[in-house]
């Protein structure tokens, strides 16, 4: 299944996905669309023009948020901010953040985001992408203890490098074998900062979900003090979009 594909019925998903509690299309607004420029293997990529297909969400929530979609991805995230898509043969990922990104900045070794951001990735697991979803499955998903032991002895990447079990400072919320939300604390090492997303004062949230066909969803979640509301969406709808896969 190729990468866009995954990516079409992520936007769809995402389309029909309400947040919880708020199923009538009269007690929901949609949000503004934002098209987002990526690059990679095969070169840049423009932004997707507005289908007119963005997700609606609570009145209270439509005026904070948006519907930010690169040609592989698409996430709700902060109104107002800025994105940029990155895309390979092992999957894509989608960064949205307050200030402006070029792909050559997140490319960079060592590139971190210090401030508020929300990033989403897809790691396909029958590419180059398996090792992403090995080491993420091997913190969260003991069930798949078997899939990360195959991966492991192809003796492509050391051992070592699927620790197992979560990290040790992660609050988790288990609401399946495979799909796991988490919750990093300020300072602290953790799933939310096997990103793009570096520590600092804040916490960072989100949630982990490996789908039917072996394929791993991830968005981190870092936004200003007094917009919990607003996490709580960006990861509601990603759990919505990912359960058509």
């Amino acid at each position: 299944m190729t990468v866009l594909r995954i990516v079409v019925l992520i936007a769809l998903a995402l389309v029909l996905a309400l947040p919880a509690g708020r199923g009538d299309a009269a007690a929901s607004d949609r949000v503004p669309f934002v098209a987002c420029a990526s690059d990679g293997q095969a070169g840049p990529r423009p932004g997707p023009k507005d289908s007119g297909h963005a997700p609606a969400v609570a009145p209270s929530l439509a005026g904070k948020l948006a519907y930010y979609a690169s040609a592989d991805l698409s996430v709700l995230a902060p109104r107002g901010w800025h994105c940029i898509g990155l895309y390979g043969s092992n999957g894509a990922t989608l960064v949205v953040t307050p200030e402006a990104h070029q792909a050559a900045d997140v490319l960079k070794p060592n590139f971190h985001l210090t401030g508020p951001a929300v990033e989403l990735s897809l790691s396909l697991g029958s590419t180059s992408g398996r090792f992403e979803v090995a080491q993420v499955a091997a913190r969260l998903f003991p069930s798949q203890r078997a899939f990360v032991q195959r991966i492991i002895a192809e003796g492509i990447e050391p051992a070592s490098d699927f620790p197992f079990g979560p990290y040790p400072a992660d609050k988790l919320t288990r609401r399946s074998n495979t799909d796991v939300e988490f919750q990093t604390p300020a300072h602290a090492n953790g799933m939310g900062t096997a990103s793009f997303l570096a520590k600092n004062a804040s916490p960072i949230s989100g949630v982990a979900i490996m789908t039917a066909r072996g394929d791993l969803v991830v968005v981190d979640v870092r936004t200003p003090p007094g917009s919990s509301d607003v996490t709580a969406s960006v990861v509601a709808q990603t759990r919505a979009a990912s359960s058509s896969l």
